[in-house]
């Protein structure tokens, strides 16, 4: 099933190739099977902005491409559970607005609601869920993470506002406004959502400019979190895949001599069971003393798989999914980029 206004989207954003690639990869939300030709809704939009994010993430993972190719080939299909990204909450964050207040300006008007808030203290970041209320079950959760220098050194905090400081916002005025009138309409016309849609989508990257190789140092001494931010920004962390048994992928594809996670994280409630690649290693520039630029393998993003069980729901009557998400689940899987930082 296509939805002819998320094609047409993603057609002039991305071209014919990668379109047909994504609608033959990812699971269609059958929310959307109905439209109306011209006038896009916040959730064709949301759908059309998570596409575009799932297929930059895949060419940022070879090992998240190099999957997802192997399922199209078996006949399967990836079910897009949720996206994963990281913020910084801090004053000296230039233009863009500190911490995840400069993605819930884009998330809200798309009619993502807040679903979730997960201390994630062992980090010293916080992290909170946005399910879409039109489909919260089909279309992509974002897992939003801010950290917080203050609870760092004060070394630390001052590489912070070295590092992000340059921030700019992608946001254009024409796209504030447009949000606006998403949020207060429920759609856009498509010429309107054919303009925001690039702006969007661009705002899940890094605002910042090249970082020091001395700040990165002093960052990846004492938060492996924020040294990545460092280098990649605000692009999406992982991309996840919803599978039917977590733990039998696992198996298989540390047989296939994948860099798999050892163990597979559980949550508490028994429900929700996540595990992951290792971030793949990405080549970054830093500028050194006297501002000459040397270039360091890092680590980049990654891509991740969960089990999400149904519980009975008895005010329904039926059985739901599991969209909530475990701290010590996400804590476990943040580890996938420490690992390899260097």
């Amino acid at each position: 099933m296509r939805n002819s206004n998320v094609e047409r989207l993603l057609l002039k954003l991305l071209g014919p190739a990668k379109t047909e690639s994504l609608f033959a990869t990812l699971t269609f939300p059958t929310a959307l099977s109905d439209w109306e030709d011209g006038t896009v809704t916040r959730a064709e939009l949301a759908q059309a902005m998570n596409m575009a994010l799932f297929e930059d993430l895949l060419e940022r993972s070879p090992n998240g491409r190099a999957y997802t190719n192997e399922a199209i080939a078996n006949g399967g299909s990836v079910y897009f559970d949720h996206g994963a990204l990281r913020t910084v909450r801090w004053d000296n964050n230039g233009a863009l607005p500190p911490g995840e207040a400069a993605f819930t300006r884009i998330l809200r008007p798309l009619g993502f609601k807040l679903n979730g808030r997960y201390p994630l203290d062992k980090l010293g970041m916080t992290g909170r869920a946005y399910a879409h209320e039109d489909a919260p079950d089909e279309i992509a959760q974002f897992f939003v993470s801010e950290l917080h220098p203050e609870r760092f050194s004060a070394e630390f905090q001052q590489a912070v506002t070295n590092v992000v400081s340059s921030s700019k916002d992608p946001l254009t005025p024409l796209a504030v406004s447009q949000l606006w009138e998403l949020e207060r309409e429920g759609s856009l016309p498509m010429d309107a959502a054919h303009k925001l849609l690039p702006v969007i989508v661009g705002a899940f990257a890094r605002q910042h400019g090249v970082p020091n190789e001395a700040d990165y140092e002093v960052l990846l001494r004492e938060s492996a979190e924020m040294a990545w931010i460092s280098t990649e920004g605000n692009a999406f962390n992982h991309a996840t895949d919803r599978v039917e048994d977590v733990f039998t992928l696992s198996d298989e594809e540390k047989n296939k001599g994948r860099p798999m996670k050892p163990e597979v994280e559980r949550s508490r409630s028994g429900r929700v069971f996540q595990t992951a690649y290792r971030a793949d290693t990405v080549e970054r520039q830093f500028r050194s003393v006297g501002g000459k630029l040397v270039t360091r393998d890092v680590p980049g993003s990654f891509y991740e798989f969960i089990t999400r069980k149904r519980t009975f729901d008895q005010a329904s009557r039926s059985w739901v999914t599991d969209l909530r998400f475990d701290a010590g689940n996400a804590q476990g899987i943040f580890k996938m980029t420490a690992n390899a930082a260097q």
